[in-house]
Parts: C-alpha cells; sequence; structure tokens
C-alpha cells in the first residue's frame, strides 16, 4: 500500500472531484457550437474534453470569435448551474471528516471562479473552504500552478508533498506536480482514459468515499 504523508492541507478539484455538473457545461457547450456553426460535441467528448478553462482553449476551438463563443457560453451556463449541480458519493462526508479534523482545505478549478463560488454557496459548503480559486483568478489557469498557490495563501501552509491535491484528470496531476504537491487521482475508470504517465499520481481511487476510507488507515 502506499504510503502518504499525512495531509497538513487538501486542495480539490471540483467538477468530476466533488460533484457533477456536466448537464449544464454540455448544455452551454451546444448552444455555443451551434450557434458558431460547429456540430456540437457528445456528452463523452465534453467530459473528455472540458478540462482545462474557457480562456486557454476557446481561441483554438473558435479562433477570431472566441469571445463571442465565452458570452454565448456563459449567458446558458449561468441560467441552468445551480439546477443541474449534483453532489458525488461521499463528497459531503469526506469534506466532513477533514473540516472537523481542523484540516484546511480549498478549492482549485479551471471554472470561472464566480459559477465556482456560486455552487459551493448552493450547497452550503463555502465555510468548508480557506480559498476557491476559478479560472481566471490567477495568473494562469491550471495545469500551471498559480490556483494552488493562491488558495494556499493566508493558510500558514506552503505548497509541498504534505499539501494534497485532489482530482479527476491528467491535468490536475499535472498541476499537482508542477506545484510540488501530492498529486491524488478520484477516478472510477483503472486504468484511466488519459495518459497518465507524465505526471503520475501516488494513489488512483474510485472516488470521495474510498478516500475518506483511506484517511482512516
Amino acid at each position: 500500500m502506499t504510503v502518504l504523508p499525512p495531509p497538513r492541507a487538501v486542495l480539490f478539484d471540483w467538477d468530476s472531484t466533488l460533484v457533477d455538473n456536466w448537464a449544464a457545461i454540455a448544455r452551454a457547450l451546444e448552444r455555443t457550437f451551434l450557434a458558431m456553426g460547429r456540430h456540437p460535441w457528445t456528452e463523452g467528448e465534453v467530459r473528455a474534453n472540458a478540462k482545462q478553462s474557457l480562456r486557454d482553449t476557446f481561441p483554438d476551438l473558435f479562433g477570431d470569435r472566441w469571445e463571442e463563443a465565452q458570452r454565448l457560453f456563459y449567458s446558458t451556463f449561468e441560467d441552468v448551474h445551480l439546477d443541474t449541480l449534483t453532489v458525488l458519493p461521499g463528497a459531503e462526508d469526506l469534506l466532513t471528516t477533514l473540516g472537523q479534523r481542523g484540516v484546511p482545505m480549498g478549492v482549485v478549478s479551471n471554472k470561472t471562479g464566480r459559477y465556482l463560488r456560486a455552487e459551493a454557496a448552493h450547497l452550503g459548503w463555502t465555510p468548508w473552504f480557506h480559498r476557491i480559486v476559478g479560472a481566471q483568478d490567477a495568473a494562469h489557469d491550471k495545469p500551471a500552478p498559480d490556483a494552488i498557490h493562491m488558495a494556499l495563501e493566508g493558510s500558514g501552509v506552503a505548497a509541498g508533498p504534505e499539501v494534497w491535491f485532489v482530482g479527476d484528470s491528467a491535468v490536475d496531476l499535472a498541476c499537482a506536480h508542477a506545484a510540488g504537491c501530492t498529486a491524488i487521482l478520484l477516478h472510477p475508470s483503472d486504468p484511466h482514459p488519459e495518459n497518465l504517465r507524465p505526471y503520475p499520481p501516488a494513489l488512483h481511487l474510485a472516488g470521495c468515499t474510498a478516500l475518506l476510507e483511506r484517511l482512516d488507515d
């Protein structure tokens, strides 16, 4: 069994790590693609391709019209994202346990910061997190390490092996490695559908419930 350093802080990705809100993302992307004269992605393609922030992906997808596409996406997403938000199994118990143990927590996501914070507030989770950092809050989005350092500011804990970064994708693992944190992958598929060899996780578990059980080992 992999032995990990006890966490002095835990940072989480958001979508597909603690919550599922792909329905809102898929609906907003479908409208955007159609308006731009593009064939929309399937739900599987959305989940596979929508890992990085819009400011890092839309210029490649839509060229000079990327800012128009971004406005279309956000206008749809904002209307539905709180209604489609679903908590993943074990997530609330995991956050509650870490909070009761006094472990500082934060969120580092490539979802736009104001929507991310609105979703956390909607769930009543904001008090658990020292800081919630989304896309465009830091100078660079994941996989750059800037957002990790921002999330830890003022916590008394610096990025390093005693900070666990928990996410579901290769982008999360690359971000954790860039900041020198311990990368933990939560994903039900093993092997993972992405290539993880450049930035391997220290631990791969199926989801939040498995990570909570591991805390007590």
